[in-house]
C-alpha cells in the first residue's frame, strides 16, 4: 500500500506539473498575443493619428487639402512597394528579425518628421521624406503580424480569435488616434509626430522580451520559392483575388469617410481638436468592437466567415448608399456606425481564411499582398475623397455605395471556403 501510495503520489506530481507547464505556456502566448497586437495599434496611430490633424497642418506649413492628403498617402505608398518584400524575407529569415528592425526603422522616420516640423519653416518635404521612412518600417511590421499569429498557434480556432484581438488593436489604434492627435495637437501641433518613436520603442521592447517566435527553416531559393507562390496563388486565385480585392477597397472606404469627416466637421459644423476626436470615435469605437466579437465568434468555420463577411459588407453598402440622401450631422454619424461594424465584422474574417488557407512556408509572402492591397486603400481613399470634395459630396457616396456593392457581389460569387485548399 505504501508502494502504490508513492506511485499515486509521483503520477499526481507529474500531472500538476505538466497542468503548470501548460498554463504556464498559454500565460505566455497571451503576453505575446498582447504585444504582437501593440504593432497594429503603434502603426495605426502613427497614421490615422495624422488625420484630424490636416486641416491644422494646411495652416501651418502653408500647403493645399491634396498636400496634405500626401503625409498620409506617401506613407501608404512606400508600404505598399514594400510589403511583398518584407513578407518574403519574413519566410526566410523568421518574423521577429524583420518586425523588429521595421519598427526601429519606423520610429527614424517619425524622428525626422517631428524634428524638421519644430525646427524648419519650410519643412513639408522633409516631413514627407520621414513619413516615407515610416512607410517602410510599416511594411516590414504591421503585415508580418497576421503570418506570425498563424505560426503560434496550431488550432484555427486559436487563429481566429488571435486574429481577432489583432484587428481589435488596430482598430482601437482608430479610434485612440483622432482623440489623442486632437489632444497632442492642441498643444503644439506637431507633436504627434514626436509621439511615433515613443510609441515605437515599446511595442519593440514587448516584442524583444515577451514574443518567442517560432523558427522558420530556411526554404528554397528565391527562384524556386517565386516558383512555388505562383503555383499556389494560380490554384487560389479566384478566393485570393476577392480577398485582396475587398480588403482594398474597405480601407478606401475606411479611409476615405475618416478624411471626409475631419474636413467636414470642422468646415461645415465648425467642431475641431479634441471634440472633433471624439465625434470620429463614435464610428470607430463600433468597429473595435465588431472586430473583437467577429473574431471570437467565427471560430475554425471557414463558411460562416463568408457570410459574416457577406452580412458586414451589405451594411456597409446599405449605409453608404443612404448618405446621399441626409445632411443631419447625428445621421450622418449613425450611418458611419453601421458602415463601421460592417468593416469591423468582415475584417477578422478576411484575416482568418487569408491565413488558415495557405501554408506555413508561403504564409508571410501571401498574406503580405494582401497587407499591399489594404494599404493601397489607405493611400488612395483621402486624396480621391478631397478631389471629390471640390465637385459634389454627393458623387463621394455614390462611389463609396457602389464600390461596396461591388464588394458584396465579389464575396458572394468569389470566396467559395468549401474550395480552398492549398497543392
Amino acid at each position: 500500500m505504501e508502494y502504490t501510495g508513492t506511485l499515486w503520489e509521483k503520477y499526481v506530481s507529474e500531472e500538476e506539473r505538466k497542468k503548470k507547464k501548460k498554463e504556464k505556456k498559454l500565460e505566455d502566448k497571451r503576453w505575446a498575443v498582447v504585444s504582437i497586437a501593440s504593432i497594429p495599434l503603434v502603426m495605426t496611430l502613427g497614421n490615422s493619428m495624422l488625420i484630424p490633424v490636416l486641416p491644422t497642418m494646411e495652416k501651418e506649413l502653408d500647403i493645399t487639402p491634396f498636400q496634405s492628403s500626401l503625409i498620409i498617402t506617401v506613407y501608404s505608398v512606400v508600404a505598399i512597394i514594400f510589403i511583398p518584400i518584407a513578407g518574403y524575407l519574413s519566410d526566410r529569415w523568421g518574423r521577429k528579425r524583420v518586425i523588429i528592425p521595421s519598427l526601429l526603422l519606423a520610429a527614424i522616420g517619425g524622428v525626422i518628421s517631428a524634428f524638421t516640423a519644430w525646427q524648419l519653416q519650410n519643412a513639408y518635404w522633409l516631413i514627407l521624406i520621414g513619413r516615407t521612412l515610416q512607410g517602410i518600417g510599416a511594411a516590414g511590421a504591421f503585415p508580418i503580424v497576421l503570418p506570425l499569429i498563424g505560426d503560434m498557434f496550431h488550432s484555427e480556432d486559436k487563429v481566429s480569435s488571435s486574429l481577432g484581438i489583432i484587428e481589435t488593436a488596430n482598430t482601437l489604434g482608430k479610434v485612440l488616434s483622432p482623440i489623442l492627435g486632437a489632444v497632442f495637437a492642441s498643444v503644439i501641433w506637431f507633436l504627434p509626430f514626436f509621439s511615433i518613436p515613443v510609441f515605437c520603442t515599446i511595442s519593440i521592447l514587448m516584442m524583444v522580451f515577451l514574443v518567442k517566435s517560432p523558427k522558420i527553416e530556411e526554404g528554397p531559393n528565391l527562384n524556386e520559392f517565386l516558383r512555388k507562390t505562383k503555383k499556389i496563388y494560380k490554384h487560389n486565385r479566384r478566393w485570393l483575388k476577392s480577398i485582396f480585392f475587398i480588403g482594398g477597397i474597405l480601407m478606401f472606404i475606411l479611409f476615405g469617410v475618416l478624411f471626409y469627416l475631419s474636413s467636414v466637421l470642422e468646415s461645415k459644423y465648425g467642431i475641431g481638436n479634441i471634440k472633433k476626436g471624439l465625434f470620429l470615435a463614435f464610428p470607430l469605437g463600433a468597429l473595435c468592437i465588431a472586430s473583437y466579437i467577429a473574431g471570437k465568434a467565427i471560430k475554425e468555420n471557414k463558411s460562416l466567415m463568408k457570410w459574416v463577411t457577406f452580412i458586414g459588407l451589405v451594411l456597409l453598402a446599405i449605409s453608404t448608399v443612404v448618405l446621399s440622401f441626409f445632411e443631419s450631422l447625428w445621421l450622418l454619424i449613425g450611418l458611419f456606425v453601421i458602415g463601421g461594424i460592417g468593416i469591423g465584422i468582415s475584417l477578422p474574417c478576411l484575416d482568418s481564411l487569408i491565413t488558415s488557407g495557405i501554408e506555413e512556408e508561403f504564409r508571410g509572402t501571401i498574406s503580405s499582398i494582401y497587407s499591399s492591397m489594404r494599404f493601397i486603400g489607405v493611400a488612395f481613399g483621402p486624396p480621391i475623397i478631397a478631389i471629390l470634395m471640390k465637385k459634389s459630396n454627393i458623387l463621394i457616396f455614390y462611389l463609396l455605395g457602389g464600390l461596396a456593392v461591388l464588394c458584396v457581389l465579389v464575396c458572394l460569387f468569389g470566396i467559395k471556403p468549401e474550395k480552398h485548399a492549398v497543392r
